[in-house]
């Protein structure tokens, strides 16, 4: 059942996302040639990549090329999209004009990098942009529920509502302002106390332009930036749920029984308060991978976000719908992560 679901949300994505850009101003073929086209080589380019075929049409070549079973054609005068030079497969059926086979998905080309696939592009900045969210929510997940288990515990006091005040104000800042007044700050104002610089990636050039080394300072910035907004949402409901779970039966046994405060705390109520923890922390990792785009592009990150932006200022269709697919997968594993962790947390959720 889980598969199917998988299957069909993507299948929706896809869908969605093809038919939005196929109504987008632009003949791809023209920019694939930048502007040195005439009209034969505008022919042959939008007959090797099935422009001059109807729109869904075009759609159906796609799911073909997505597909982990695809048709592929014999007949060499037919669209290239059938045509088997473009990956690795294995045949598990010939007929007379076609075979069956088994493949990776096939995102295609890029429109811009003539020759570069967008798989290639993807798998060179989607591991920086999965680098990022996971220092953002490793650190939001720690400061949030540390200032969030203080915010319960001295519930009502000044303390309390300082949390609260700085939990506010860090979901009504949108991450691009942010990101400008910290590399502005930090990364420029006390560059010379911070030693970190305003933009730059996880592996930069050296100055003599010989090899890449790794820059782990540049990862500090983004991360911080992308977390304030987690870390707001963490801390106001492990605040909220522990006061819940403070008020339990058990909680109320377990001071009878003698126990201190930190160790009723930290035995027994923790863990109890995790789930919806857990809920916010799902959701956020996946918006992280996704909402990253301005801040990598702010920040210079070589990332997933970064290259979509440019992608869409270039119209670089191929390379905006395979990212969004990867994003939308990325989105379905961590929730099927989130269902087991939710039973580890609680054997009673079947």
């Amino acid at each position: 059942m889980k598969l199917l679901n998988i299957l069909f949300t993507l299948f929706g994505v896809v869908t969605v996302i093809f038919f939005l850009f196929q109504i987008l101003p632009g003949d791809p073929a023209r920019m694939m040639m930048d502007q040195n086209e005439n009209a034969e080589q505008l022919s042959i380019i939008k007959k090797k990549y099935g422009f001059d075929e109807p729109v869904f049409k075009q759609y159906l070549y796609y799911l073909n090329d997505l597909s982990l079973i695809s048709i592929h054609s014999k007949n060499p005068e037919k669209i290239n999209f059938l045509k088997n030079d473009k990956y690795s497969f294995i045949k598990v059926a010939d007929f007379k004009n076609s075979s069956l086979v088994v493949k990776y998905p096939y995102l295609r080309e890029s429109y811009q990098r003539r020759g570069v696939k967008v798989s290639t592009i993807i798998l060179n900045t989607f591991p920086n942009t999965v680098i990022l969210a996971l220092s953002s929510i490793i650190f939001a997940t720690i400061f949030g529920l540390f200032l969030g288990i203080l915010s319960a515990v001295y519930k009502g006091t000044f303390f309390d509502n300082s949390i609260q005040l700085f939990s506010t104000f860090g979901m009504s800042m949108p991450s691009f302002l942010s990101s400008i007044i910290f590399a502005w700050i930090f990364g420029f104002v006390l560059a010379d106390l911070t030693g970190l610089n305003m933009t730059g990636s996880l592996y930069e050039l050296d100055d003599f332009g010989n090899e890449y080394k790794l820059q782990l300072k540049n990862l500090i910035l983004p991360a911080v930036v992308l977390g304030i907004r987690p870390i707001a949402v963490i801390s106001m409901m492990m605040r909220n749920s522990l006061i819940e779970t403070l008020k339990k039966n058990y909680v109320i046994t377990a001071y009878a029984k003698g126990l201190s405060k930190s160790k009723v705390i930290l035995n027994h109520c923790i863990k109890n308060s995790l789930n919806p923890v857990v809920t916010a922390l799902s959701g956020w990792f996946a918006s992280l991978l996704a909402g990253s785009v301005f801040v990598e592009y702010i920040f210079g990150w070589n990332g997933l976000g970064r290259e979509i932006v440019n992608s869409l200022n270039l119209l670089d269709v191929p390379v905006i719908i395979g990212a969004v697919i990867v994003v939308s997968f990325s989105f379905i594993i961590i929730n099927i992560f989130v269902d087991y962790i939710y039973k580890v947390l609680d054997p009673r959720i079947n």
